[in-house]
């Protein structure tokens, strides 16, 4: 099997290049200099010329607030490239994953999201990744769309190397302690992503949207408290309401995702982040 993934320096697309390397699985991984979203019919060129036999969009907009002011730059990238992706995949017959997020919804029920709960997004960056999940099921081929959460790992720009690096010169903070969600690995997203490629190029009838999070659920506040004690860092966090600490873009205040239908289809389970934490601090 070989993987063509549009990605290469983000956390998902370096954590799949690791995981490839580990399972012996080909990958051809695209940076934004070879393939640009902002051009989705050159990233549909490119897969209409590709062997790859499952394609992985692992790249986005991900600067969510910033997404408001440049929506319409964002739709381009969030939703015209993967509805462009998805269609060429479709005229190959190659099965195509997009990753998602939590940001589909609003986040104001109080159990954890299903798949097929209604969609509400709060802001552009919502909305742009919807419209991108929309195109992605309208295109007529083979597909996964893999909602994720709080997605973290050791290099990459993220809550759990922010919180490090805060702890490093502080001994006291104050965090979210209104936003509840599951905070998720990038290397079990990797992992994920390589189960479903792997049951797709087999014919398995798997196509659909899923939701995969990291376990436990926990508010922000809860995680930074994780954080800091498997560091062994002396900090006190102190919990704040999200209007205490305004931001361009609302977040939902429930993040939780039911993720029960992926290990129902593949077996595949929500990864402990706490155990995550714990080896990424020990390869440190």
């Amino acid at each position: 099997m070989k993987i063509l993934v549009f990605g290469k320096t983000g956390q998902v697309a370096r954590a799949l290049i690791a995981a490839c390397k580990q399972d012996g699985t080909a990958i051809v991984t695209l940076p934004r200099a070879q393939a640009d979203l902002s051009d989705p019919d050159g990233c549909a060129a490119i897969i209409a010329e590709t062997d790859a036999d499952v394609v992985i969009n692992a790249a986005a907009w991900t600067a969510v607030d910033d997404a408001e002011e440049n929506e319409a730059t964002a739709h381009v990238i969030n939703a015209n490239a993967p509805g462009a992706m998805a269609r060429a995949c479709a005229k190959r017959t190659i099965p195509f994953i997009q990753i998602s997020t939590d940001y589909v919804f609003d986040g104001s029920e109080g159990a954890a999201w299903a798949p097929d709960d209604q969609t509400n997004p709060l802001g552009a960056y919502g909305r742009t990744k919807l419209a991108g999940e929309q195109a992605v099921a309208a295109a007529g081929g083979t597909y996964v769309i893999l909602r994720t959460a709080w997605v973290f790992d050791d290099e990459g720009k993220n809550f759990v190397t922010t919180m490090l690096r805060l702890s490093e010169t502080r001994n006291a903070l104050n965090v979210v302690a209104d936003q509840t969600g599951g905070p998720t690995p990038a290397k079990a997203i990797a992992e994920a992503c390589l189960t479903i490629s792997k049951a797709l190029v087999a014919g398995k009838s798997v196509s659909g949207t899923y939701h995969f999070s990291g376990t436990p659920d926990v508010s922000w506040a809860e995680f930074a408290r994780a954080i800091f004690a498997a560091a062994g860092r002396d900090v006190t966090v102190t919990d704040i309401p999200s209007s205490a600490y305004p931001t361009p873009a609302k977040r939902p205040a429930n993040s939780r995702l039911d993720c029960a239908d992926l290990e129902r289809a593949l077996g595949i389970k929500r990864p402990a982040w706490k155990d995550a934490i714990a080896r990424m601090l020990t390869s440190a």
